[in-house]
Protein backbone atom coordinates (compact mmCIF):
# COMPACT_ATOMS: atom_id res chain seq x y z
CA UNK A 1 0.00 0.00 0.00
CA UNK A 2 1.43 3.01 -0.70
CA UNK A 3 1.80 5.60 1.65
CA UNK A 4 -0.67 8.35 2.67
CA UNK A 5 1.87 11.54 2.07
CA UNK A 6 1.48 10.94 -1.31
CA UNK A 7 -2.21 12.24 -0.76
CA UNK A 8 -3.92 15.37 -0.23
CA UNK A 9 -5.26 16.43 3.38
CA UNK A 10 -8.81 17.03 3.38
CA UNK A 11 -7.94 20.88 4.41
CA UNK A 12 -6.19 21.14 1.57
CA UNK A 13 -8.70 19.61 -0.62
CA UNK A 14 -11.42 21.65 1.13
CA UNK A 15 -8.86 24.85 0.78
CA UNK A 16 -8.71 24.25 -3.01
CA UNK A 17 -12.58 24.31 -2.86
CA UNK A 18 -12.44 27.72 -1.25
CA UNK A 19 -9.85 29.58 -3.11
CA UNK A 20 -11.52 28.42 -6.62
CA UNK A 21 -14.61 30.28 -5.04
CA UNK A 22 -13.47 33.03 -4.50
CA UNK A 23 -13.72 33.59 -8.22
CA UNK A 24 -17.53 33.75 -7.38
CA UNK A 25 -17.07 36.47 -4.42
CA UNK A 26 -14.87 38.45 -7.02
CA UNK A 27 -18.65 38.39 -9.28
CA UNK A 28 -20.70 39.39 -6.27
CA UNK A 29 -18.91 42.30 -4.72
CA UNK A 30 -19.49 43.76 -8.36
CA UNK A 31 -22.72 42.88 -8.44
CA UNK A 32 -23.32 44.81 -4.60
CA UNK A 33 -20.94 47.59 -4.90
CA UNK A 34 -22.58 49.57 -8.77
CA UNK A 35 -25.65 49.76 -7.47
CA UNK A 36 -24.32 51.70 -3.84
CA UNK A 37 -21.73 53.58 -5.63
CA UNK A 38 -24.13 54.82 -8.21
CA UNK A 39 -26.24 56.46 -5.42
CA UNK A 40 -23.55 58.21 -3.55
CA UNK A 41 -23.90 61.82 -4.05
CA UNK A 42 -19.88 62.19 -4.42
CA UNK A 43 -19.40 59.41 -7.66
CA UNK A 44 -22.79 61.53 -9.03
CA UNK A 45 -21.44 64.77 -8.93
CA UNK A 46 -18.15 63.66 -10.75
CA UNK A 47 -19.49 61.81 -13.65
CA UNK A 48 -23.03 62.32 -13.65
CA UNK A 49 -23.39 65.96 -12.56
CA UNK A 50 -27.12 65.52 -14.59
CA UNK A 51 -28.58 62.60 -12.44
CA UNK A 52 -27.70 64.48 -9.37
CA UNK A 53 -29.30 67.69 -10.40
CA UNK A 54 -32.17 65.13 -11.09
CA UNK A 55 -32.06 63.50 -8.17
CA UNK A 56 -32.60 66.69 -5.81
CA UNK A 57 -35.96 67.11 -8.15
CA UNK A 58 -36.80 63.44 -7.29
CA UNK A 59 -40.39 64.68 -6.04
CA UNK A 60 -41.31 65.29 -9.50
CA UNK A 61 -41.43 61.33 -10.10
CA UNK A 62 -40.65 58.80 -7.49
CA UNK A 63 -39.92 56.72 -10.30
CA UNK A 64 -37.86 57.65 -12.89
CA UNK A 65 -34.78 59.63 -10.63
CA UNK A 66 -31.72 57.34 -11.69
CA UNK A 67 -32.92 56.44 -14.95
CA UNK A 68 -30.09 57.64 -17.04
CA UNK A 69 -28.55 55.82 -19.40
CA UNK A 70 -24.92 56.47 -18.57
CA UNK A 71 -25.58 55.51 -14.94
CA UNK A 72 -26.96 51.96 -16.69
CA UNK A 73 -23.84 51.79 -19.00
CA UNK A 74 -21.37 52.16 -16.07
CA UNK A 75 -22.65 48.55 -14.94
CA UNK A 76 -23.90 46.91 -17.48
CA UNK A 77 -20.76 47.43 -19.52
CA UNK A 78 -18.84 44.94 -17.36
CA UNK A 79 -21.66 42.04 -18.33
CA UNK A 80 -21.29 43.29 -22.36
CA UNK A 81 -17.61 42.32 -22.08
CA UNK A 82 -17.84 39.22 -19.85
CA UNK A 83 -20.25 38.04 -22.50
CA UNK A 84 -17.46 38.24 -24.97
CA UNK A 85 -14.95 36.86 -22.82
CA UNK A 86 -16.58 33.82 -21.75
CA UNK A 87 -15.93 32.25 -25.18
CA UNK A 88 -12.29 33.14 -24.88
CA UNK A 89 -12.34 31.92 -21.68
CA UNK A 90 -13.76 28.44 -22.76
CA UNK A 91 -10.77 27.92 -25.84
CA UNK A 92 -8.24 29.34 -22.61
CA UNK A 93 -9.89 26.68 -19.92
CA UNK A 94 -9.87 23.73 -22.81
CA UNK A 95 -5.97 24.67 -23.86
CA UNK A 96 -4.20 25.70 -21.01
CA UNK A 97 -6.78 24.12 -18.12
CA UNK A 98 -8.68 25.45 -15.21
CA UNK A 99 -6.72 26.85 -13.66
CA UNK A 100 -4.81 28.97 -15.78
CA UNK A 101 -7.83 30.71 -16.61
CA UNK A 102 -8.49 31.45 -13.45
CA UNK A 103 -5.00 32.74 -12.71
CA UNK A 104 -5.83 35.71 -16.25
CA UNK A 105 -9.28 36.41 -14.90
CA UNK A 106 -7.61 37.44 -11.34
CA UNK A 107 -5.32 39.67 -13.46
CA UNK A 108 -7.33 41.17 -15.69
CA UNK A 109 -9.57 41.86 -12.71
CA UNK A 110 -7.03 43.58 -10.79
CA UNK A 111 -6.04 46.01 -13.63
CA UNK A 112 -9.73 46.94 -14.13
CA UNK A 113 -10.29 47.23 -10.39
CA UNK A 114 -7.51 50.16 -10.33
CA UNK A 115 -8.78 51.71 -13.39
CA UNK A 116 -12.03 52.05 -11.67
CA UNK A 117 -10.39 52.99 -8.48
CA UNK A 118 -7.88 55.85 -10.09
CA UNK A 119 -10.64 57.13 -12.40
CA UNK A 120 -11.19 60.75 -13.43
CA UNK A 121 -13.27 60.88 -16.22
CA UNK A 122 -16.25 58.56 -17.80
CA UNK A 123 -14.21 57.17 -20.76
CA UNK A 124 -11.27 55.48 -18.16
CA UNK A 125 -14.43 54.77 -15.53
CA UNK A 126 -16.34 52.56 -18.36
CA UNK A 127 -12.98 51.26 -19.48
CA UNK A 128 -12.03 49.92 -16.08
CA UNK A 129 -15.59 48.28 -16.18
CA UNK A 130 -14.89 46.48 -19.25
CA UNK A 131 -11.55 44.96 -18.30
CA UNK A 132 -13.32 44.23 -14.79
CA UNK A 133 -16.11 42.00 -17.50
CA UNK A 134 -13.06 39.95 -19.40
CA UNK A 135 -12.30 39.11 -15.23
CA UNK A 136 -16.04 38.45 -14.57
CA UNK A 137 -16.14 36.23 -18.22
CA UNK A 138 -12.66 34.24 -17.36
CA UNK A 139 -13.76 33.23 -13.90
CA UNK A 140 -17.44 32.62 -13.84
CA UNK A 141 -16.35 29.62 -16.63
CA UNK A 142 -13.60 28.29 -15.47
CA UNK A 143 -14.87 28.58 -11.60
CA UNK A 144 -18.21 26.11 -11.52
CA UNK A 145 -16.15 23.46 -13.73
CA UNK A 146 -13.51 23.28 -11.41
CA UNK A 147 -15.44 22.74 -8.67
CA UNK A 148 -17.61 20.14 -10.73
CA UNK A 149 -14.90 18.63 -11.93
CA UNK A 150 -12.84 18.87 -8.63
CA UNK A 151 -15.45 16.98 -6.09
CA UNK A 152 -17.06 13.58 -5.68
CA UNK A 153 -20.26 12.92 -6.87
CA UNK A 154 -21.79 12.45 -3.75
CA UNK A 155 -21.09 15.90 -2.91
CA UNK A 156 -20.47 17.59 -6.28
CA UNK A 157 -24.03 19.72 -5.50
CA UNK A 158 -22.70 21.12 -2.59
CA UNK A 159 -18.94 21.72 -3.53
CA UNK A 160 -20.27 23.74 -6.62
CA UNK A 161 -22.94 26.05 -5.01
CA UNK A 162 -19.32 27.45 -2.88
CA UNK A 163 -19.41 29.45 -6.43
CA UNK A 164 -22.93 31.22 -5.82
CA UNK A 165 -21.99 31.09 -1.70
CA UNK A 166 -18.97 33.14 -2.63
CA UNK A 167 -21.26 35.52 -5.17
CA UNK A 168 -23.63 36.10 -2.17
CA UNK A 169 -20.56 37.03 0.87
CA UNK A 170 -19.49 39.14 -2.30
CA UNK A 171 -22.60 40.83 -2.54
CA UNK A 172 -22.89 41.17 1.38
CA UNK A 173 -19.30 42.98 2.17
CA UNK A 174 -20.22 44.89 -1.27
CA UNK A 175 -23.15 46.16 0.82
CA UNK A 176 -21.61 46.80 3.81
CA UNK A 177 -18.30 48.53 2.42
CA UNK A 178 -21.34 50.41 0.33
CA UNK A 179 -22.28 51.62 3.55
CA UNK A 180 -19.29 52.79 5.52
CA UNK A 181 -17.74 54.05 2.39
CA UNK A 182 -20.85 56.30 1.74
CA UNK A 183 -19.97 58.12 5.00
CA UNK A 184 -16.47 59.20 3.65
CA UNK A 185 -16.57 62.12 1.37
CA UNK A 186 -15.31 62.74 -1.22
CA UNK A 187 -13.38 59.86 -2.23
CA UNK A 188 -15.43 57.32 -0.22
CA UNK A 189 -16.89 55.54 -3.79
CA UNK A 190 -12.87 55.06 -4.95
CA UNK A 191 -12.52 52.89 -1.50
CA UNK A 192 -15.46 50.76 -2.64
CA UNK A 193 -14.49 50.30 -5.65
CA UNK A 194 -10.78 49.82 -4.79
CA UNK A 195 -11.62 46.98 -2.45
CA UNK A 196 -12.45 44.83 -5.53
CA UNK A 197 -9.02 43.94 -5.58
CA UNK A 198 -8.84 41.97 -2.41
CA UNK A 199 -10.89 38.93 -3.67
CA UNK A 200 -8.73 39.24 -7.07
CA UNK A 201 -5.62 38.89 -5.49
CA UNK A 202 -6.87 36.05 -3.21
CA UNK A 203 -7.14 34.42 -6.20
CA UNK A 204 -4.03 35.06 -8.62
CA UNK A 205 -2.09 33.91 -5.64
CA UNK A 206 -4.16 30.65 -4.82
CA UNK A 207 -4.18 29.76 -8.69
CA UNK A 208 -0.88 29.33 -8.26
CA UNK A 209 -1.32 26.66 -5.43
CA UNK A 210 -4.12 24.53 -6.37
CA UNK A 211 -3.76 22.09 -8.57
CA UNK A 212 -5.41 21.36 -11.85
CA UNK A 213 -8.58 19.25 -12.47
CA UNK A 214 -7.94 15.80 -13.49
CA UNK A 215 -10.27 15.95 -16.23
CA UNK A 216 -8.44 19.03 -17.85
CA UNK A 217 -5.38 17.58 -17.21
CA UNK A 218 -6.69 14.05 -19.11
CA UNK A 219 -8.33 16.00 -21.91
CA UNK A 220 -4.86 17.43 -22.67
CA UNK A 221 -2.58 14.85 -22.68
CA UNK A 222 -1.41 14.23 -19.03
CA UNK A 223 -3.24 10.68 -18.12
CA UNK A 224 -0.62 10.04 -16.05
CA UNK A 225 -0.50 13.31 -13.73
CA UNK A 226 -4.41 13.03 -13.95
CA UNK A 227 -4.49 10.07 -12.12
CA UNK A 228 -2.19 11.30 -9.89
CA UNK A 229 -4.06 14.31 -9.09
CA UNK A 230 -7.46 12.31 -8.86
CA UNK A 231 -5.76 10.15 -6.25
CA UNK A 232 -4.33 12.33 -4.32
CA UNK A 233 -7.97 14.35 -4.76
CA UNK A 234 -10.01 11.37 -3.62
CA UNK A 235 -7.16 10.17 -1.14
CA UNK A 236 -7.23 6.67 -2.37
CA UNK A 237 -5.60 4.93 -5.26
CA UNK A 238 -9.03 3.07 -5.91
CA UNK A 239 -9.84 5.18 -8.60
CA UNK A 240 -9.98 3.11 -11.57
CA UNK A 241 -13.50 3.45 -12.82
CA UNK A 242 -13.41 7.32 -12.07
CA UNK A 243 -10.41 7.75 -14.20
CA UNK A 244 -11.28 5.37 -17.13
CA UNK A 245 -14.75 7.55 -17.34
CA UNK A 246 -12.75 10.38 -17.75
CA UNK A 247 -10.60 9.31 -19.99
CA UNK A 248 -13.16 7.49 -22.05
CA UNK A 249 -14.82 10.90 -22.48
CA UNK A 250 -11.57 12.37 -23.13
CA UNK A 251 -11.02 10.05 -26.02
CA UNK A 252 -14.42 10.91 -27.57
CA UNK A 253 -13.70 14.60 -27.45
CA UNK A 254 -10.57 14.01 -29.41
CA UNK A 255 -12.77 11.87 -31.72
CA UNK A 256 -15.22 14.55 -32.06
CA UNK A 257 -14.56 17.38 -35.65
CA UNK A 258 -14.45 20.16 -33.42
CA UNK A 259 -16.86 20.96 -30.01
CA UNK A 260 -18.92 23.91 -31.83
CA UNK A 261 -20.05 20.86 -34.32
CA UNK A 262 -20.79 18.47 -32.33
CA UNK A 263 -22.39 20.84 -29.81
CA UNK A 264 -24.97 21.68 -32.67
CA UNK A 265 -26.31 17.76 -33.05
CA UNK A 266 -29.41 17.04 -31.62
CA UNK A 267 -27.81 14.51 -28.54
CA UNK A 268 -26.19 17.77 -27.55
CA UNK A 269 -29.14 19.94 -27.42
CA UNK A 270 -30.73 18.51 -24.11
CA UNK A 271 -27.64 20.49 -22.19
CA UNK A 272 -27.29 22.98 -24.53
CA UNK A 273 -31.12 24.88 -24.20
CA UNK A 274 -31.18 23.61 -20.45
CA UNK A 275 -27.95 24.82 -19.69
CA UNK A 276 -28.85 28.52 -21.78
CA UNK A 277 -32.29 28.59 -20.88
CA UNK A 278 -31.61 28.53 -16.78
CA UNK A 279 -29.32 31.77 -17.31
CA UNK A 280 -31.92 33.56 -19.14
CA UNK A 281 -34.41 32.74 -16.11
CA UNK A 282 -32.14 33.11 -13.23
CA UNK A 283 -31.63 36.78 -14.75
CA UNK A 284 -34.97 37.23 -15.44
CA UNK A 285 -36.40 36.37 -12.08
CA UNK A 286 -34.83 40.09 -11.65
CA UNK A 287 -33.01 39.46 -8.73
CA UNK A 288 -29.72 41.18 -10.29
CA UNK A 289 -32.71 44.21 -11.07
CA UNK A 290 -32.72 44.19 -7.16
CA UNK A 291 -28.89 43.19 -6.04
CA UNK A 292 -27.95 46.28 -8.64
CA UNK A 293 -30.06 48.52 -7.49
CA UNK A 294 -31.25 47.50 -3.98
CA UNK A 295 -30.38 51.34 -2.37
CA UNK A 296 -31.60 52.50 -5.22
CA UNK A 297 -35.23 50.77 -5.15
CA UNK A 298 -35.42 51.24 -1.19
CA UNK A 299 -34.56 55.06 -1.83
CA UNK A 300 -37.40 54.69 -4.16
CA UNK A 301 -40.00 53.05 -1.55
CA UNK A 302 -39.19 55.40 0.83
CA UNK A 303 -35.99 55.00 2.64
CA UNK A 304 -33.34 57.56 3.11
CA UNK A 305 -30.15 57.10 1.33
CA UNK A 306 -28.80 55.21 4.91
CA UNK A 307 -31.71 53.32 5.45
CA UNK A 308 -31.64 52.29 1.82
CA UNK A 309 -27.85 50.92 2.17
CA UNK A 310 -28.65 49.21 5.67
CA UNK A 311 -31.47 47.52 4.08
CA UNK A 312 -29.31 46.30 1.49
CA UNK A 313 -27.36 44.74 3.72
CA UNK A 314 -29.88 43.11 5.99
CA UNK A 315 -30.74 41.41 1.73
CA UNK A 316 -27.32 40.48 1.58
CA UNK A 317 -27.23 38.60 5.31
CA UNK A 318 -30.56 36.47 3.82
CA UNK A 319 -28.66 35.99 0.71
CA UNK A 320 -25.64 34.69 2.37
CA UNK A 321 -27.70 32.49 4.77
CA UNK A 322 -30.17 31.07 2.64
CA UNK A 323 -27.17 29.71 0.20
CA UNK A 324 -25.68 28.05 3.10
CA UNK A 325 -29.25 25.86 3.30
CA UNK A 326 -28.66 25.15 -0.46
CA UNK A 327 -25.00 23.67 0.24
CA UNK A 328 -27.09 21.02 2.89
CA UNK A 329 -30.22 20.80 0.67
CA UNK A 330 -29.19 20.62 -2.81
CA UNK A 331 -27.72 16.77 -2.37
CA UNK A 332 -30.28 15.45 -0.33
CA UNK A 333 -33.37 16.98 -1.97
CA UNK A 334 -32.74 17.20 -5.61
CA UNK A 335 -32.37 20.07 -7.92
CA UNK A 336 -36.04 20.16 -9.07
CA UNK A 337 -37.33 20.45 -6.15
CA UNK A 338 -35.54 23.31 -5.17
CA UNK A 339 -36.53 24.95 -8.19
CA UNK A 340 -39.64 24.42 -8.61
CA UNK A 341 -40.66 25.23 -4.46
CA UNK A 342 -38.40 28.84 -5.47
CA UNK A 343 -40.84 29.41 -8.12
CA UNK A 344 -43.85 29.47 -5.64
CA UNK A 345 -42.56 31.56 -2.87
CA UNK A 346 -40.73 34.03 -5.82
CA UNK A 347 -43.93 34.25 -7.61
CA UNK A 348 -46.39 34.93 -4.70
CA UNK A 349 -43.43 37.81 -3.46
CA UNK A 350 -43.30 39.69 -6.49
CA UNK A 351 -47.05 40.11 -7.30
CA UNK A 352 -47.62 41.30 -3.96
CA UNK A 353 -44.53 43.43 -3.77
CA UNK A 354 -46.54 44.88 -7.36
CA UNK A 355 -50.06 45.58 -5.51
CA UNK A 356 -48.47 47.33 -2.85
CA UNK A 357 -46.47 49.94 -5.11
CA UNK A 358 -49.45 49.54 -7.61
CA UNK A 359 -52.13 50.88 -4.46
CA UNK A 360 -49.89 52.74 -2.14
CA UNK A 361 -46.66 54.44 -4.34
CA UNK A 362 -47.76 57.08 -6.46
CA UNK A 363 -44.95 59.02 -9.01
CA UNK A 364 -44.58 61.53 -5.64
CA UNK A 365 -44.47 60.63 -1.94
CA UNK A 366 -43.43 57.73 -0.73
CA UNK A 367 -45.10 54.88 1.21
CA UNK A 368 -45.62 54.64 5.32
CA UNK A 369 -43.13 52.92 7.55
CA UNK A 370 -45.32 49.33 7.70
CA UNK A 371 -45.47 48.98 3.99
CA UNK A 372 -41.94 50.35 3.34
CA UNK A 373 -40.97 47.35 5.80
CA UNK A 374 -43.28 44.80 4.58
CA UNK A 375 -41.87 45.49 0.79
CA UNK A 376 -37.99 44.94 3.10
CA UNK A 377 -39.85 41.35 4.39
CA UNK A 378 -41.50 40.26 0.60
CA UNK A 379 -37.68 41.28 -0.60
CA UNK A 380 -35.97 39.08 1.74
CA UNK A 381 -38.21 36.29 1.16
CA UNK A 382 -38.02 36.83 -2.80
CA UNK A 383 -34.22 36.83 -1.82
CA UNK A 384 -34.19 33.92 0.62
CA UNK A 385 -36.09 31.27 -2.30
CA UNK A 386 -33.43 32.40 -5.17
CA UNK A 387 -30.72 32.07 -3.08
CA UNK A 388 -31.05 28.35 -2.27
CA UNK A 389 -32.37 27.65 -5.99
CA UNK A 390 -32.29 29.27 -9.32
CA UNK A 391 -29.24 31.44 -7.94
CA UNK A 392 -26.56 28.30 -7.00
CA UNK A 393 -28.48 25.84 -9.64
CA UNK A 394 -28.30 28.17 -12.52
CA UNK A 395 -24.37 27.53 -12.47
CA UNK A 396 -24.38 24.04 -10.96
CA UNK A 397 -26.59 22.10 -13.60
CA UNK A 398 -24.57 23.43 -16.84
CA UNK A 399 -21.23 22.54 -15.22
CA UNK A 400 -22.72 19.12 -14.84
CA UNK A 401 -24.64 18.21 -17.91
CA UNK A 402 -22.30 18.96 -20.98
CA UNK A 403 -20.01 15.63 -21.69
CA UNK A 404 -16.31 16.51 -21.82
CA UNK A 405 -16.29 17.06 -25.74
CA UNK A 406 -18.48 19.90 -25.80
CA UNK A 407 -18.02 20.83 -21.78
CA UNK A 408 -15.91 23.96 -21.94
CA UNK A 409 -17.91 25.18 -24.96
CA UNK A 410 -21.14 24.07 -23.92
CA UNK A 411 -20.30 26.11 -20.68
CA UNK A 412 -19.38 28.95 -22.38
CA UNK A 413 -22.59 29.49 -23.97
CA UNK A 414 -24.42 29.18 -20.87
CA UNK A 415 -22.16 31.95 -19.39
CA UNK A 416 -22.95 34.31 -22.34
CA UNK A 417 -26.36 33.73 -21.83
CA UNK A 418 -26.02 34.88 -18.41
CA UNK A 419 -24.00 37.75 -19.01
CA UNK A 420 -26.11 39.05 -22.55
CA UNK A 421 -29.35 38.99 -19.83
CA UNK A 422 -27.60 40.57 -16.75
CA UNK A 423 -26.62 43.27 -19.52
CA UNK A 424 -30.02 43.43 -20.35
CA UNK A 425 -31.27 43.88 -17.52
CA UNK A 426 -28.73 45.68 -15.80
CA UNK A 427 -28.76 48.41 -18.91
CA UNK A 428 -32.79 48.54 -18.72
CA UNK A 429 -34.40 48.36 -15.25
CA UNK A 430 -34.09 51.90 -14.08
CA UNK A 431 -35.57 52.81 -17.64
CA UNK A 432 -38.44 50.14 -17.07
CA UNK A 433 -39.35 51.11 -13.18
CA UNK A 434 -39.21 54.43 -14.56
CA UNK A 435 -41.61 53.34 -17.58
CA UNK A 436 -43.46 50.60 -16.07
CA UNK A 437 -43.20 51.92 -12.25
CA UNK A 438 -45.02 48.93 -10.34
CA UNK A 439 -45.84 46.86 -13.25
CA UNK A 440 -42.40 46.04 -13.44
CA UNK A 441 -42.52 43.33 -10.50
CA UNK A 442 -45.69 41.79 -12.19
CA UNK A 443 -43.47 41.39 -15.53
CA UNK A 444 -40.54 39.42 -13.37
CA UNK A 445 -43.39 37.31 -12.30
CA UNK A 446 -44.76 36.43 -15.55
CA UNK A 447 -41.08 34.93 -15.96
CA UNK A 448 -40.95 32.76 -12.99
CA UNK A 449 -44.02 31.53 -14.01
CA UNK A 450 -42.67 30.60 -16.95
CA UNK A 451 -39.36 29.24 -14.90
CA UNK A 452 -41.88 26.62 -13.03
CA UNK A 453 -43.45 25.35 -16.45
CA UNK A 454 -40.22 24.93 -18.01
CA UNK A 455 -38.59 22.74 -14.58
CA UNK A 456 -41.61 20.49 -14.08
CA UNK A 457 -41.40 19.51 -18.25
CA UNK A 458 -37.92 19.68 -19.44
CA UNK A 459 -35.81 19.79 -16.74
CA UNK A 460 -34.43 16.02 -15.24
CA UNK A 461 -32.49 15.24 -11.76
CA UNK A 462 -28.99 15.12 -12.43
CA UNK A 463 -28.81 14.57 -8.34
CA UNK A 464 -25.66 12.08 -7.78
CA UNK A 465 -25.07 11.04 -11.27
CA UNK A 466 -21.09 11.16 -12.92
CA UNK A 467 -20.68 14.01 -14.99
CA UNK A 468 -19.78 11.63 -18.03
CA UNK A 469 -22.62 9.40 -17.61
CA UNK A 470 -25.47 11.67 -18.40
CA UNK A 471 -26.56 10.58 -21.35
CA UNK A 472 -27.45 6.61 -20.05
CA UNK A 473 -28.89 7.75 -16.97
CA UNK A 474 -30.70 11.04 -17.27
CA UNK A 475 -31.39 12.22 -20.99
CA UNK A 476 -32.10 8.46 -22.47
CA UNK A 477 -34.72 8.47 -19.98
CA UNK A 478 -36.31 11.56 -20.51
CA UNK A 479 -39.63 11.72 -21.51
CA UNK A 480 -38.79 14.23 -24.44
CA UNK A 481 -34.99 14.95 -24.41
CA UNK A 482 -34.83 10.89 -24.68
CA UNK A 483 -35.87 11.54 -28.66
CA UNK A 484 -32.61 13.47 -29.47
CA UNK A 485 -30.66 10.84 -27.86
CA UNK A 486 -30.70 8.22 -30.67
CA UNK A 487 -29.80 10.10 -34.10
CA UNK A 488 -27.28 12.46 -34.62
CA UNK A 489 -26.38 14.84 -37.95
CA UNK A 490 -23.05 13.88 -40.10
CA UNK A 491 -21.55 16.25 -42.62
CA UNK A 492 -24.25 16.44 -44.98
CA UNK A 493 -26.73 17.45 -42.23
CA UNK A 494 -28.73 13.97 -42.35
CA UNK A 495 -30.08 12.52 -39.52
CA UNK A 496 -27.71 9.21 -38.68
CA UNK A 497 -27.73 6.17 -36.22
CA UNK A 498 -25.02 6.86 -33.13
CA UNK A 499 -22.78 4.37 -33.15
CA UNK A 500 -21.15 5.46 -30.39
CA UNK A 501 -23.36 6.03 -27.00
CA UNK A 502 -21.40 8.68 -24.45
Amino acid sequence: MTSKKKFYSKPFVVLCWLIAAIGGLMFGYDIGISGGVTSMDDFLLKFFPHVYAKKLRAKENNYCKFDDQYVQLFTSSLYLAALVASFVGSKVCSKYGRKMTMLVASVFYLVGVAMNAAANGLILLIFGRVLLGVGVGFGNEAVPLFLSEIAPNNIRGAVNILFQLFITIGILCANLVNYFASNHHPWGWRLALGLAGVPAFILMVGSLVIPETPTSLIERGHEQKGREILEKLRRTENVDEEYHQIVMASQLAHQAQSSISKLMRPSSRPPLVIGMMLQVFQQFTGINAIMFYAPVLFQTVGFGANGALISSVIIGLVNVFSTLLSIYTVDKFGRRKLLLLACCKMFSAQVIIGVILALRLKVTGSLGKGEAMGVVFLICVYVLSFAYSWGPLGWLIPSETFPLETRTTGFAFAVSSNMLCTFIIAQAFLSMMCHMQAGIFFFFAVWILAMGVFVMFLVPETKNVAIDDMVDRVWKQHWFWKNYMDCDVDENGQRVKKEVQI
